[in-house]
């Protein structure tokens, strides 16, 4: 255990100097491409940030509108007929579109059902299944300026439904059996 934390420790500091010495060795400027660099990235954070603005007003204005709710109220039939439970379908509804807000809400679930139960259990699965697909998508696409993005979000909503349902399916089966 000690030889790891020793490699973890010394792991950065060794891929810095790797490259420096690399970088001396083919008689590149090594600082002045970090500062290009630095510049780039910098460039790349200015180009997202309105779309990073956008997503965080759209999140907090579902949140605080009710309108989570009145999803959930609607769809209540549908979600009874598959038994998904309904305590799940606020985490179900954020998760692609933030990570935070997701976290917030998982916790909260959490804290409510506990870490056993089958909603808790339930909550973790989607949470490590799923992907922040809005945010994601969002902002991988704003940075390299691409615009048409209908098959990729489609195929990426199908994935976190699929993952949310494996989830829900997974937990019910595993409870029944081991409960």
């Amino acid at each position: 255990m000690k030889i790891i934390n020793y490699l973890s420790t010394v792991a950065v500091p060794m891929v810095i100097l790797i490259i420096i010495i690399y970088g001396v060795k083919e008689k590149n400027k090594v600082y002045d491409t970090f500062l290009e660099g630095a510049k780039d990235g910098l460039n790349v954070v200015i180009n997202i940030f309105p779309t990073l603005i956008g997503i965080f007003v759209a999140v907090g204005a579902l949140r605080a509108s009710g309108i989570l709710d009145l999803i959930i109220n609607i769809i209540k039939p549908i979600i009874n007929i598959l038994k998904i439970p309904a305590e799940i379908m606020p985490l179900a509804i954020i998760r692609p579109i933030s990570g935070s807000a997701s976290m917030a809400v998982a916790t909260d679930i959490i804290s409510k059902y506990g870490v056993d139960s089958t909603i808790g259990l339930i909550a973790s699965t989607i949470m490590g299944s799923t992907e922040t697909t809005l945010y994601t998508i969002a902002l991988y696409t704003s940075a390299v300026g691409i615009k048409k993005i209908r098959f990729v979000l489609l195929a990426a909503l199908i994935a976190d439904i699929i993952g949310m349902l494996t989830s829900v399916i997974i937990w019910q089966i595993l409870s029944k059996t081991f409960c």
